[in-house]
């Protein structure tokens, strides 16, 4: 329809769509959000040499919006159980203070990155050929890997041309030491003298060709 304007124009401005609103019956985390009946949960087993016994951490997760396509999984409380009394009194406060960090919602993927800068004084330990600073930091370890199995933090692999390199040198260092095949293709299995990785805290780190490459991430010196 045309319409004629008789008058002079004084002004004008776009006409803007407006933003289309979010479902109200889409249900986010939030800490006031009362705990269901039943959890999906896994449960972690953390062995060091620092402690005789165990540690088993249980993260319960909680469905929200199930059979929707706004169906998201998150974790909803932490438990840590162990017959080591010694760490009983830390112990609790974590659980209590990461399991209301869970509650409240929003990004807690911070967690992994807190936990993994404690330090013990008396120094970490190696898992699997890993350095680890310390028994909180291995629980930002576990933490990390069930975050990633329900998608809040992306896994990180190598590309292509990464991965084959450290299928080269794998290939070469079994070459050299006459190791057997099953041997070579155990992730941690790395020669005695390796050196301690800057980029993923494995000691993976062999000078071959001149070059300091890690047989772990694939990290090297020459590029």
């Amino acid at each position: 329809m045309t319409i004629k304007i008789d008058e002079k124009i004084t002004g004008y401005e776009v006409v803007k769509e407006e933003p289309k609103r979010a479902e109200s019956n889409v249900v986010h985390m939030h800490e006031k959000l009362e705990r269901p009946e039943v959890l999906v949960g896994s449960t972690y087993k953390i062995k060091t040499p620092l402690t005789e016994h165990a540690l088993y951490v249980t993260i319960n997760d909680i469905v929200l919006n199930p059979d929707t396509p706004h169906e998201k999984r998150r974790p909803f409380e932490i438990f840590i159980n162990s017959k080591n009394m010694d760490h009983f009194q830390w112990v609790v406060a974590l659980t209590r203070v990461i399991s209301a960090v869970f509650r409240k919602g929003g990004d807690v993927t911070f967690l992994v990155e807190e936990l993994h800068s404690v330090f013990d004084p008396r120094g970490g330990y190696f898992k699997k050929g890993k350095y680890t600073p310390s028994l909180v930091a291995d629980l930002g370890d576990v933490i990390e890997r069930h975050l990633k199995s329900i998608g809040l933090i992306p896994t990180e692999e190598p590309d292509a041309a990464r991965q084959q390199l450290i299928a080269e040198k794998r290939a070469e260092l079994k070459k050299r030491a006459g190791a057997t095949e099953t041997a070579a293709d155990e992730p941690c299995d790395f020669p005695s003298d390796a050196q301690l990785c800057v980029k993923c805290s494995t000691k993976a780190v062999i000078k071959m060709d001149g070059c300091m490459t890690c047989l772990n991430c694939g990290d090297s010196k020459c590029g």
